[in-house]
């Protein structure tokens, strides 16, 4: 059977592109995202029924869940093949207060649930079976703060757990290497969606990265083409 690609945050601006993308290129897809997000995931599955697309299945799943993982990857194998490829767009962003100004834990907590521990879990659940089947490629969206840290004052916690997904990639690159599979990050600077235009009204989004463009770099790191890269960060600022 032929393998297939996963797409954690499906839903969400990149990662619907990303599911698009991929599926019209013909891959099968699996668009996994939160209950919230189910609405999206029925409409990007409709969009695999076109001529000369992959299939996309829509899967509604909490990704820090072990349990989950489980029943996520059975439906896969079942539905469109044991997966060759990941990407793992799921995350978020908070900020806004100077971390000894903070009043409570909540940022941290949610920056280390929907960053680092959906990276976690996601690597747990996926790379047994790559390394089983010594192949493999996935792609961990950090952020250009990993290096650039001083640039983002004011949203530590988003910062650190950005920070911990490009590290964690990157050492577990190493660890899978000799497996045949491979794990690589993108550093993207300010993502041009619906939300970073509302959010920044008065900023030049010609000047941020395309989800068009940043596709491109995560096809390219998916595909045979990047078979001897692993263990990268890419950057991929624009002109931001």
């Amino acid at each position: 059977m032929a393998s297939s690609i996963v797409v954690t945050g499906g839903a969400g601006a990149l990662g619907s592109a990303l599911v698009k993308r991929l599926s019209a290129a013909g891959h099968a897809v699996a668009a996994v995202d939160s209950s919230r997000a189910a609405a999206r995931l029925r409409e990007l599955a409709a969009g695999g029924a076109a001529p000369g697309h992959g299939t996309i299945a829509a899967i509604v799943a909490d990704v820090t869940s072990a349990s989950e993982w489980t029943a996520v990857l059975a439906r896969i194998e079942a539905e469109l093949g044991p997966p060759g490829g990941a990407v793992l767009v799921a995350g978020g962003w908070q900020g806004g207060a100077a971390l000894h100004a903070a009043k409570d834990d909540v940022a941290w907590d949610a920056m280390i649930a929907s960053n680092l521990q959906t990276t976690y879990r996601s690597l747990r659940a996926l790379l047994p079976g790559m390394v089983a089947r010594k192949a493999g490629s996935v792609v961990v969206v950090g952020s250009r703060a990993v290096e650039r840290p001083w640039t983002s004052a004011g949203a530590a916690a988003y910062v650190a757990t950005k920070s911990g997904v490009v590290a964690l990639a990157q050492v577990v690159a190493e660890e899978v290497r000799e497996h045949g599979v491979r794990v690589n990050a993108v550093l993207p600077s300010t993502i041009d969606t619906p939300a970073n235009r509302a959010s920044m009204p008065a900023a030049d989004a010609s000047r941020w990265v395309s989800t068009d463009s940043l596709g491109d770099v995560i096809a390219f790191l998916l595909s045979d083409d990047s078979r001897d890269v692993s263990g990268a960060a890419l950057p991929v600022y624009g002109r931001a």
